[in-house]
């Protein structure tokens, strides 16, 4: 930590003393001074305030101030780290930052980040790995701080992680999503076979961003659906397989979206393709003019370049994620024939008899002929709703009654929605087929060990900040939806959970300044009744959802969008008590639309119901489109869809990307199949609304079984952002918002400009602030007992000095405390609870430093005592070294005796003859014992592969068993629960059925007698009317009853009105009296209720700024704490220095006693050498005498032989004495030696604790002054903001600075003391320097005389046998070389060989790629010859036909020529007869032109039939002609299908024989690989003896130097560096609590008034009897249930904890409307 200048330290108390404040107001916030109220004489409520930019004074609410932090808080990387914690500070520290280009901000546990206007440069491979490895402590916020923080969470604790983006549209979620994936991508790498690289995952981004990607007014390129991107990991950290699952894919904005808005990227890649053979293949050569979906190719010739760019990128990616051509075509057939679906369009039906088909069959037929199907088939999939289940299920509950039965024959729709579905169909399945090929790419085999997910899904969408004036439509309140439902999920982590877990632990804590959290707008889109199995009347009127409305209007003949609204309203509309704002649902001026608020409120979406409930009901053509693709005749394109077809499971069409190939993937799966299996959703699966629900709570069950890391994307511009609804203002604005005040700050006009407003209300409905109070405030770091005295142990050694190492702990809280006790933490950072220890934010960081600081002392401590350990063994080494040479040496000196010796030639020669012939044998049996282990270790192996194989495949089956026995034991307990719902509803309608059975008789009864008076009265008044009764008693008796019943009906009548006026009367005057009391009670209840509110708002401003000034405290208070700690080290330290001072002084004394002694040996031993020289000088004069004695005898010849070893026996006497004496100096000269080395050892050891001693004084005066001048600007801070309210606290400054004048005057003292001891120990040192040169000069002069030459003579040894084995190494490298080209020369020959293999394999390809295309073409006329023959089949079908029907028609005409002979045989004989009886000739001549007539005709006929004979002849040689050439056909085809097998036979035989060749180059380079490990080796062992013998020579050059020269010392001295502490954070925020709101009754108490009133009255007529049949009735018909949540009946725990024991105060805060009526029951997920 710095020390602050003097200057800063002054510009902070001068904005202390100013009180600056900022002030809120309609265009954002001003910094202001507020003026002293004392003097001011202002009405309660008011503050004077002064502007900072132009000096005006102004008079303003308190609630519209908010305190400042001091210019030191500036920038600042976490907000929850400022002093006052409200949101202009936040906003104005976001400014700040952004202004700096600081994009990410820490806001407690979670980063923030600000969407960036261009492509900034924090991101990049440089900045990734300046993350890698590091933790949260050390790292700036930035995108990769979290990834890298999730995984460190990930490898120390193996528990999955999952990072979960929220935030608006365009607000750059999706970007920090790849730069998320890119990170854990490049620096956790891959294991083995690279199954995700970086290349695949822009790969990926490429293929998604084509398919999933499209253009909106919010945003250039918007995510349509949801993804999870999953990672598994292995027990290295490295990424071992991948997976992917979509959700909530916008499908039908293929065919139907708003308007100025573009369909999906990749239509507009496909049709700027530039391949030429591709469109053609797609018949995309001519566009067609006009397309009902809107997909038109783009205008500009720029983005038609672009868009090509993108396809061969698009078509690149594709292939890195080994996506083969044919599975590239069969995706462009399927685009394509979308695209001319669209352009074929469909017929309007211009009344009931209208037909559906296609308006230009042209483009139909060219999508048929793409999707490999015909026209009729296409047309009947998508017009004719021939389903392959035959008609639609409908599941809306669990029975159907007898009015449902008769609606399956299916919505009536259009020809341009069924279209529409199909298009839509097609594309959802072609999506699904693209993620499965994807997850092939990236799964493996690998076992993973945990897994980190990372969720992107569409931000909130409000087509009103993009400046469109439309509703927003169904797919975006579905977006919408899925992020209230996370932010959702970020309250109960962050907010409820942690309560809760403070309520376990029984640690008091209290909230009261944070606000209740309200899901109004979740319950409002997803809430279920208790009872939707069953119909029934008591839940009639229960309060459900959009989807549940939407589901259930869907079934209700004639429906309309205006009654889904009304029920809407109904359940969730403002009721009369609300206030505006208070509901989430409020009504729109423009018909079908309504305002929804989402994030809290803050957001508010108009949408526009239209169309809602016909996308809600099937559309058999999307249920018909993967039918159509499975039974497509291109085979690419059918076996696609046939292999998925196969693995259907129930959530086709809802989640993609279920394949999994690890085990982590297959429980993900596993986990979602469970979400559409339990309960009632394995009813409701089917429906379309329904599924909208069950998607998002698989997303939710799915990460919420991971640890969470949260990042808020927010926007920090945009224009037309509403903020709050239009119709209605749920903010109070503010009494300065009326000021005339400017638009911003001129101090802030270098800053890049923010919407404040814009980012207000993100950060309100983020909800960031309270999270980042209950950061501070809470205690958000905790681990458990026992793994918190395992990991900070080493911090406290003298406890396990106390306990041992392994002692069993007993009382795991007790040994926390303990150790809690020892590592001296301040009381406030830590709490203990039942099982776990909780610290506030910072403190655990600075215990893992503190760890780490320990943890790298010991391993240092480690180190060394292992370098020394090594150094000794080395030192053993070597002395065994010198006793071996000395033995070499001392065999070679007797080999040199019998090397001549015969017996030994003869036995050198024999035994390495012996020896050769044992270690044949040996070696052979080696071989065999190493064969048999290879061969056991092949079959171990075998066996092992073999067995794993089978684990694998049983565990895949064990699982898939156990997810199958889940989902039935699930099926089975959500049949049993409807069950025993159908029999408990069962028994109480046959209850209710009883009731009315029994009320009906009654009735029945009564409606008889009355019949019967009726008819009576009838009879008698016709018997008035015609005269007809007679004047008897009985007569007049009956008319007289009659009259007086008549009489006393018109009186009690008369009666009646009069009472019932009078009683409407004084009930009118009540009603006034109470209208008037209610109008007053309604004024004064608002009135209050705005008082109560203000108070609410001051009350918890004031408790936020309470809580920021006792967080403020309590830091002040831990910074005391760890001075404190500092002084009492420094007092500890002190201690120690004056004992060491003390243990100097006498250790001094003691020395110069060592020394005194050491001088008095020295000078004896000076004495005895003085002695010793003379002695030797007359020795030498002896000995110089005696030789010259010795000449003068040998010289003599007379001398005898006993004089002569008298004289050698003197001599013999004399060199022995001398060897003595010289072995007493070499003696004396080692004991002087060793003293001076202890006087050298001695004058270092006291010169390097002077060096310490001066520098950690210094060091320590450093810390002194430091402390005191951060304890006095501490302390002044602490008087200047606290002297008010901790006046008791003086007392104690006060004492503390005299503590610190006395730690001055101490240290001072201390300084003078220490520079009185240095000087006399210089002192001391000089003399010791002096005294100790004499000494040597004298062994330097001992050392020049008696030279050691018995260690010369090793050191020559040693180079000797250092130069004999280095020529041996050098000989075995030589020798290697000559090895290592032959096995160079090898690998050429293998690879030339190789070379030619390859070569041959290449022809052989081309070969049979020539033949295949040979094949193919044969194929295209083969199929050509087919359909000829197919045609003149059919031709000679007809024309058989014909012939048949020419044969009938020339027998009939035969038959007719025989009648004609025999008529003309008739004739004739008729002619002649009349000839003979002489006829008249006329007739005769009229006979024969009758007869020749009939001829020519008969002639005519035998030409035709001649005709057709001919024509039948040539029809059957074409015939015969068109069999010879379809046999040819077919032989050649055999013929090239024997050719294709015998080129693969060619060819496998090839790959074999390269297989072995490869095998054989494996071998070889393993070969080479050994000998380069064996040269290597042989290169180091070169290395080794070359550095050996370079320190022999050095040794011999230093012990020629020692002789020479006098030895000098070098003076070492170690340095100690300081310890830094680290700035600590507090934070913690307080939850708000959550209360339930009664149900309000009124409507159905006064329906019982009336029925009550009517049961009082039921005499008059049966029409009131029969209308309230009607309306008892009416609900039946017309009201319909739903099915339930299975979690609908668990409560929020929020009850329990909501309101503390000891906390009363948060009662009197509480308003009215929270226990108003309000249906606000919460889905469990």
């Amino acid at each position: 930590m710095r020390a602050k200048t003097e200057e800063q330290i002054a510009a902070e108390e001068a904005w202390y003393e100013t009180e600056k404040v900022w002030l809120v107001h309609k265009d954002g916030f001003s910094l202001a001074s507020q003026l002293k109220s004392e003097e001011l004489s202002l009405p309660e409520g008011k503050v004077r305030v002064k502007l900072d930019h132009d000096g005006a004074i102004l008079d303003v609410d308190e609630d519209d101030i908010e305190k400042a932090n001091a210019p030191s808080c500036d920038r600042l990387e976490d907000l929850a780290s400022l002093v006052y914690l409200n949101e202009s500070s936040a906003l104005h520290t976001l400014r700040q930052r952004y202004g700096a280009s600081l994009l990410h901000t820490y806001a407690g546990p979670s980063l923030l980040v600000l969407s960036p206007r261009g492509a900034p440069a924090v991101y990049s491979e440089k900045v990734m790995h300046m993350f890698k490895g590091c933790r949260r402590e050390d790292m700036a916020p930035h995108i990769y701080a979290v990834a890298q923080t999730a995984y460190r969470a990930m490898l120390m604790s193996c528990q999955d992680q999952s990072i979960v983006l929220l935030g608006s549209s365009g607000s750059g979620k999706t970007t920090s999503f790849q730069h998320l994936v890119q990170y854990l991508a490049t620096i956790a790498g891959t294991s083995g076979s690279k199954v995700f690289s970086v290349e695949k995952w822009q790969a990926l981004y490429t293929l998604l961003e084509a398919f999933g990607n499209s253009p909106t007014v919010m945003n250039g390129s918007a995510t349509r659906f949801s993804q999870i991107l999953s990672l598994d990991f292995d027990q290295a950290g490295q990424v071992a397989s991948a997976s992917i699952q979509t959700m909530l894919l916008e499908k039908l904005r293929v065919a139907r979206r708003p308007a100025s808005e573009a369909t999906f990227n990749v239509f507009y890649y496909l049709l700027a393709c530039g391949d030429s053979t591709l469109r053609t293949e797609l018949h995309l050569n001519h566009l067609a003019e006009n397309n009902v979906f809107g997909i038109v190719p783009l205008a500009k010739p720029e983005e038609k370049q672009k868009a090509a760019q993108q396809f061969s990128k698009l078509q690149t990616a594709m292939k890195v994620l080994a996506i083969s051509p044919e599975e590239q075509k069969a995706c462009w057939l399927i685009l394509a024939s979308i695209y001319h679906l669209g352009a074929a369009g469909a017929t309007k039906e211009a009344a009931e008899a209208g037909r559906k088909q296609f308006a230009r069959h042209e483009w139909a037929q060219k999508a048929a002929y793409l999707l490999g199907c015909s026209l009729e088939e296409l047309s009947s999939a998508i017009f004719k709703h021939q389903l392959k289940g035959g008609t639609l299920q409908r599941s809306t509950s669990f029975r159907q009654g007898p009015e449902e039965s008769g609606l399956g024959e299916g919505p009536k729709l259009s020809a341009l929605e069924c279209l529409e579905g199909m298009a839509s169909g097609l594309y959802s399945e072609l999506f699904t087929l693209l993620i499965s090929l994807v997850n092939r790419a990236l799964k493996s085999s690998q076992h993973s060990l945990c897994s980190m997910m990372i969720v992107d899904t569409p931000g909130f969408q409000n087509p009103e900040r993009g400046g469109s004036a439309r509703g927003a439509s169904f797919e975006e309140l579905c977006h919408n939806y899925a992020q209230d439902r996370l932010q959702r999920l970020f309250h109960e982590r962050t907010f409820l959970q942690e309560l809760e877990r403070y309520k376990e632990e029984n640690i008091e804590l209290a909230f009261d300044d944070l606000e209740p959290a309200t899901d109004d707008s979740v319950a409002v889109v997803d809430q279920a009744s208790h009872q939707s199995l069953v119909r029934s009347l008591a839940h009639a009127d229960e309060a459900r959802g959009l989807l549940w409305l939407l589901e259930e209007e869907a079934l209700v003949p004639g429906a309309t969008e205006e009654a889904l609204l009304d029920r809407l309203f109904s359940y969730y509309g403002p009721q009369e008590g609300d206030k505006k704002g208070q509901s989430p649902l409020l009504r729109s001026s423009k018909p079908r639309h309504f305002l929804l608020g989402h994030s809290h409120g803050t957001n508010w979406v108009e949408y526009s119901v239209a169309g809602w409930l016909n996308y809600t009901k099937q559309n058999p053509a999307t249920q018909n489109a993967p039918r159509l693709l499975q039974d497509s005749q291109k085979k690419i394109i059918s076996n696609l869809f046939l292999g998925r077809a196969g693995g259907a499971t129930v959530l086709s069409g809802s989640i993609a990307g279920l394949e999994g190939g690890s085990q982590l993937a297959l429980r993900r799966a596993t986990s979602m199949r469970k979400t559409f299996t339990t309960g009632m959703a394995a009813v409701k699966k089917k429906s379309l609304c329904i599924q909208i629900k069950l998607q998002v709570d698989a997303l939710i069950d799915t990460i919420k079984r991971s640890k969470m890391h949260f990042v808020h994307c927010f926007l920090p511009v945009a224009e037309g952002w509403p903020g709050e609804p239009r119709s209605a203002s749920s903010r109070r604005v503010s009494s300065s918002s009326e000021l005339d005040l400017p638009p911003g700050d001129p101090c802030e006009a270098g800053l890049l400009q923010l919407d404040v407003s814009l980012l207000r209300a993100q950060l309100r409905g983020s909800r960031l602030l309270d999270a980042m109070r209950m950061y501070r405030q809470g205690y958000p770091d905790h681990m458990v007992f026992s793994e918190f005295r395992r990991r900070f142990d080493v911090l406290a050694p003298h406890l396990t000095k106390k306990h041992g190492r392994n002692y069993i702990v007993v009382d795991e809280k007790r040994a926390v405390e303990e150790l809690l006790e020892s590592l001296d933490l301040e009381k406030s950072s830590c709490c203990m609870g039942l099982s776990r220890v909780f610290f506030r934010a910072g403190t655990l960081a600075r215990l893992e430093e503190q760890r780490d600081e320990q943890t790298s002392r010991h391993l240092t401590l480690f180190q060394a005592a292992c370098r020394g350990y090594l150094a000794r063994q080395h030192f053993k080494k070597r002395k065994i070294q010198d006793l071996a040479i000395r033995c070499v040496q001392k065999n070679i000196q007797k080999n040199k005796r019998v090397k001549d010796w015969p017996w030994w030639k003869l036995f050198t020669t024999v035994r390495p003859l012996i020896q050769v012939q044992l270690s044949e044998e040996q070696i052979r049996n080696k071989d065999e014992e190493i064969q048999q282990l290879r061969s056991k270790l092949e079959k171990v192996e075998k066996e092992r592969n073999e067995l794993r194989l089978n684990s694998d495949r049983l565990e895949t089956r064990i699982s898939e068993l156990t997810s199958e026995l889940t989902d039935e034991r699930n099926t089975g307990e959500s049949a049993s629960q409807l069950l025993d719902a159908e029999t408990a509803e069962r028994l109480r309608a046959e209850k209710e059925m009883k009731e009315l059975q029994t009320q009906y008789d009654a009735l029945k009864k009564q409606m008889d007698v009355m019949e019967m008076e009726v008819m009576e009265a009838r009879l008698l008044r016709a018997a008035e009317i015609n005269g007809e009764v007679d004047d008897d008693d009985a007569g007049g008796e009956w008319r007289l009853k009659y009259e007086r019943a008549v009489r006393e009906v018109d009186f009690t009548k008369k009666r009646l009105q009069q009472e019932l006026e009078d009683k409407m009367e004084a009930e009118q005057q009540s009603r006034r009296q109470l209208e008037r009391r209610l109008g007053d009670l309604q004024a004064d209840s608002d009135e209050s209720q705005r008082a109560l509110q203000q108070l609410k708002k001051k009350c918890q401003r004031l408790t936020a700024e309470l809580q920021d000034t006792k967080l403020h405290l309590e830091g002040q208070q831990v910074r005391n704490h760890e001075l404190e700690k500092k002084q009492r080290r420094f007092d500890s330290e002190l201690s120690q220095a004056h004992e060491e001072t003390q243990r100097e002084k006498l250790q001094r004394e003691k020395l110069q006693r060592e020394k005194d002694m050491l001088l008095a040996e020295a000078f004896s031993l000076k004495q005895q050498l003085e002695e010793k020289d003379m002695d030797i000088a007359g020795f030498t004069q002896k000995v110089v005498s005696l030789e010259a004695e010795l000449q003068d005898i040998s010289s003599q010849e007379t001398k005898d032989e006993a004089s002569l070893a008298k004289v050698k026996k003197q001599l013999r006497d004399l060199e022995a004495k001398v060897k003595d004496q010289e072995e007493e100096l070499d003696e004396q000269a080692g004991s002087i030696q060793m003293l001076e080395q202890a006087k050298l050892r001695l004058e270092m050891e006291m010169e390097r604790m002077r060096q310490t001693h001066s520098k950690e004084m210094e060091s320590r005066d450093e810390e002194v002054e430091e402390a005191r001048q951060s304890c006095q600007k501490k302390l002044k801070q602490m008087e200047v903001q606290l002297e008010e309210e901790y006046e008791d606290k003086q007392k104690a400054l006060r004492e503390k600075r005299e503590l610190e004048s006395k730690l001055s005057t101490l240290s001072d003292q201390v300084n003078q003391r220490d520079f009185e001891s240095e000087k006399r120990l210089r002192k001391d040192l000089k003399r010791t320097k002096a005294l100790l040169a004499d000494a040597q000069i004298m062994l330097d002069h001992l050392k020049n005389n008696a030279p050691s030459k018995r260690e010369i003579a090793q050191l020559k040894n040693q180079l000797e046998e250092s130069e004999f084995t280095c020529a041996a190494a050098v000989k075995a490298r030589k020798a290697m070389e000559v090895e290592m080209e032959d096995l160079h020369l090898q690998i050429d020959d293998i690879a030339k060989a190789k070379t030619a293999l390859e070569e041959q394999l290449s022809r052989l390809q081309r070969e049979k790629n020539e033949i295949q295309n040979r094949l193919e073409e044969d194929q295209e006329d083969m199929n050509e010859l087919m359909k000829k023959h197919k045609a003149a089949v059919a031709q000679a079908s007809r024309d058989m036909a014909q012939m048949n029907d020419l044969q009938a028609q020339l027998e009939e005409s035969n038959k007719e020529k025989q009648e004609l002979q025999e008529k003309l045989q008739a004739l004739q004989s008729q002619v002649e007869f009349l000839e003979q009886s002489m006829v008249d000739k006329s007739l005769v001549s009229r006979q024969e032109a009758k007869i020749r007539e009939l001829e020519t005709r008969l002639e005519f006929e035998k030409t035709q039939v001649k005709r057709l004979e001919s024509l039948a002849n040539r029809l059957k040689e074409n015939m015969e002609k068109l069999t010879e050439e379809r046999d040819q056909r077919a032989a050649a085809e055999n013929r090239e299908k024997e050719q294709n097998k015998r080129l693969q036979r060619q060819l496998r035989d090839t790959k074999e024989e390269m297989s072995e060749l490869a095998r054989k180059e494996a071998e070889a380079s393993r070969k080479k690989h050994e000998l380069e490990m064996d040269l290597e080796s042989l290169e180091a062992a070169n290395q080794s003896l070359q550095a050996d013998l370079k320190l022999a020579f050095k040794r011999i050059g230093d012990l020629q130097a020692a002789i020479e020269d006098e030895m000098e010392s070098d003076e070492n001295e170690d340095l100690i560096n300081s310890l830094q502490d680290m700035v600590t954070k507090y934070q913690k925020r307080k939850n708000k609590l959550e209360g339930d709101s009664d149900v309000d009754s009124e409507l159905e108490d006064r329906v019982d008034g009336v029925k009550s009133w009517l049961s009082k009255n039921k005499g008059p007529s049966k029409a009131a009897s029969d209308d309230g049949s009607l309306k008892s009735s009416s609900p039946t018909s017309h009201w319909k249930s739903l099915a339930p949540d299975p979690s609908d009946d668990e409560h929020d725990p929020v009850d329990s904890t909501s309101r503390p024991r000891r906390r009363r105060l948060s009662h009197n805060y509480l308003s009215d409307s929270d226990t108003e009526a309000r249906p606000t029951m919460e889905t469990d997920a």
